[in-house]
């Protein structure tokens, strides 16, 4: 197969890109690097696309891999022709592979291979030749024979079709042919197991939909309510629609052994060929649905790592708790663990007083400057109780934080982690989750690396999504997002640097024992100092990590330092010095650019202009963080409560997950409400995605609320601003 010439035709690619691609990822480059460091090379494609380009030039060559096995299983067999290897080469899946190899597979003892046993293939040959001068029963007299247990010509005639109803079920282009037919006919049925029982399920209890209409998040629906038992999920298909096609690719005429063939389609198609579309469907149903989910996810998780941070803050964090007390850790602006301690909001009116001290002592003494509380058990209490005492403080002219309901998912599973009880030995589990808490505020992308993306919870079924596929997929955004925003060579924890690219978990740890032994790196060149790093994994890494305290100004940006000769030829071609971008004195340097032109100077100092472009935007702005540019998150100083909720009311929220059906947005009170697909705008979304995102902060009007199933709903829509 030819990859490159495949791939540009799927991604509307030209062919030299895809080739280009194909060779950088075979020379182990990551795609961060690619994205970011060979643009020329590619035609600046993005890091989304370089990555979904090397997800299916994987799937290309396991496709390849696997119709040289099947091809050298039919040759071993003595039944490779050339038609089955004209048909072979052009297959397209591993499912049109798969049907031709059927035929092939070894199989478990079957009904037709004990007829064959008893050597009835013969008359299944003579009944399939459908000769009008042959009598079915005559034909079978003849091969009655007690001793292998053919006691009748009907016994015969039974056997001869059971043979005849798995050569007609193993044939490639029916079942391709009956593939195509079910998924554009077949419906999607689940029905209740427990019909007295009321469960999540219930809108599934008597559900049908087509097979080509059915929505991913209904079909991951049914499979998990037929996981535990609260459905019976199936596939229905009108047989009289399907049983023409099977009589059509087998009976020929109206002659008696006509007859028999088309008795032993019909077994065919009952007994193994509907079945087994059945199961096929399915799986592709959920494979699909798996896909939409992920991306669903992909989506999210990107959005929620590139929240922006809140920087300079002291956050004290609280991870609410009722019978262990609400969890409590300050930190300072740069994560430094400053003071620790349980309080007790939910307990006596003695206990709540003593809360309310201490929360004021620790807002005082460390001058907390914001307040994040976990979503969790007692969330709901710990921010009325946190918000009366801010209220109180505000009253006596004090100063007083302002406040955030952070996502505490994931928390519980960092702060039980080895790598946890690395960074926080001396402190308790629970007291480790307050801390994390604290840091999510401060720096989402920093702290959120630390956990399994799975525990992040901003998709929809995640934990039923395929564990190796879900993990590449979501550790990909993770590297993606972690070398986007780039990373502090001296302050960066193991689990950070380990997503930078090119470095792997054990030059991380290497990295930041080295550092620990001798100090903060003066540069990006000390780097090479460490033990593992060699040049390779330098070339890869080093543009995205940065060093504040290096004397080079460039080691403070993006700017790799294959570039770094380049760099300076550009700015004393415009005039300037590498002292100027330290001082931020640059001036108009972009437009002076533009009057040589890009082209130009990109050929005077030897580089593609891709890279001139980004080396002009890091040269203006060294150290930036892309993040910096997103709206702030909503810091809330009041609470409200379900029951304060009206039809009509305006609130502000910030969304906290977007998926297929809609987008949930936090307004404040502990319970997110859902904005339907059909009430974000006034025009057709295929998806919500095309209009929010995770973080985004919106306006939101009430329609409805149900204080006992504590649902909300929501819309965007309307005379609000969007």
């Amino acid at each position: 197969m030819e990859f490159a010439k495949e791939l540009a035709s799927q991604f509307s690619l030209q062919e030299w890109q895809a080739e280009k691609v194909i060779a950088l990822i075979d020379e182990g480059n990551t795609i961060p690097f690619i994205a970011r460091y060979r643009k020329e090379a590619h035609g600046s494609l993005d890091d989304q696309t370089l990555r979904r380009l090397a997800e299916r030039l994987e799937a290309l060559r396991s496709l390849e891999k696997r119709r040289g096995e099947v091809r050298d299983l039919i040759e071993a067999a003595g039944a490779l022709t050339p038609e089955i290897e004209d048909a072979l080469k052009a297959a397209a899946t591993m499912t049109e592979l798969e049907d031709l190899y059927r035929p092939f597979r070894p199989k478990r003892r079957t009904r037709a291979s004990m007829a064959r046993e008893k050597g009835l293939e013969p008359l299944a040959d003579c009944l399939f030749r459908q000769e009008r001068t042959v009598h079915p029963a005559a034909a079978a007299a003849r091969y009655v024979d007690a001793g292998k247990g053919v006691e009748t010509a009907e016994d015969a005639l039974a056997g001869a079709r059971d043979i005849l109803a798995e050569r007609i079920s193993d044939d490639a282009s029916l079942r391709g042919r009956l593939r195509t037919a079910a998924m554009a006919q077949a419906e999607l049925v689940s029905q209740a197991s427990k019909p007295e029982e009321d469960s999540v399920y219930a809108p599934y209890y008597e559900f049908r939909q087509p097979v080509r209409q059915a929505a991913g998040y209904r079909v991951l629906a049914v499979n998990r309510g037929e996981r535990e038992g609260f459905l019976k999920v199936s596939v229905a298909w009108d047989r009289e629609r399907a049983l023409p096609l099977v009589e059509h690719s087998c009976v020929r005429g109206s002659s008696p052994c006509a007859e028999q063939v088309r008795l032993a389609a019909h077994d065919a198609f009952d007994r193994l060929i509907f079945p087994s579309l059945e199961r096929e469907i399915r799986a592709a149903l959920t494979e699909q649905a798996d896909e939409s989910a992920i991306r669903v996810f992909r989506l999210n998780l990107r959005q929620l790592l590139m929240q922006p941070p809140v920087r300079g803050r002291t956050v004290l964090g609280l991870d609410p708790g009722y019978r262990t007390g609400c969890k409590a850790a300050v930190v300072d602006p740069t994560g430094r663990v400053l003071d620790t301690g349980v309080i007790y909001p939910t307990h006596s009116q003695a206990r709540r007083e003593e809360a309310a001290r201490t929360l004021r002592r620790w807002i005082e003494k460390h001058g907390v400057q914001a307040i994040a509380i976990g979503n969790g058990t007692a969330s709901r209490e710990t921010e009325i109780f946190t918000a009366d005492v801010l209220s109180a403080l505000r009253e006596e002219g004090r100063p007083a934080p302002a406040y955030a309901v952070v996502s505490e998912a994931g928390a519980s599973v960092y702060s039980a982690s080895p790598l946890a009880a690395a960074e926080f030995p001396a402190f308790d589990v629970t007291l480790r989750s307050a801390v994390s808490i604290a840091r999510r505020l401060q720096d989402p992308l920093a702290e959120l690396v630390k956990i399994d993306p799975k525990a992040i919870g901003v998709g929809q079924y995640q934990h039923d999504m395929p564990p190796k596929q879900l993990g590449e997929a979501l550790d990909g955004v993770v590297e993606d997002c972690v070398n986007t925003v780039g990373v502090d060579l001296n302050t960066a924890s193991p689990s950070l640097l380990g997503k930078v690219s090119g470095l792997s978990a054990a030059v991380a740890k290497n990295i930041v024992a080295y550092r620990e032994e001798n100090g903060a790196f003066p540069s990006r060149a000390a780097l090479r100092k460490v033990p593992k790093l060699g040049p390779r994994t330098f070339q890869q890494c080093a543009g995205f990590l940065r060093v504040p305290e290096s004397r080079s100004v460039l080691d403070h940006t993006a700017v790799h330092p294959e570039s770094y000769v380049a760099a300076e030829s550009l700015l004393a071609l415009c005039g300037r010095s590498l002292e100027d971008v330290g001082r931020g004195t640059l001036g108009d340097l972009r437009g002076d650019v533009a009057k040589l032109g890009f082209a130009e100077a990109a050929r005077r100092v030897g580089v593609g202009e891709p890279t001139l472009r980004d080396m002009v935007e890091e040269l203006l702005r060294p150290g930036r963080d892309p993040r910096d540019e997103l709206p702030a998150p909503l810091l809330r100083t009041d609470v409200m409560g379900l029951e304060d909720l009206k039809p009509g009311m305006e609130l502000q929220g910030t969304v906290r997950n977007v998926v297929d059906f809609g987008a949930f947005v936090d307004i404040g009170v502990h319970q997110d409400g859902l904005v339907h697909i059909s009430q974000i705008c006034d025009r057709f979304l295929r998806h919500p995605s095309e209009a929010v995102q995770v973080g985004d902060v919106v306006r939101v009007r009430v329609l409805s609320v149900d204080e006992k199933k504590k649902r909300i709903s929501l819309t965007m829509r309307g005379p609000s601003p969007q």
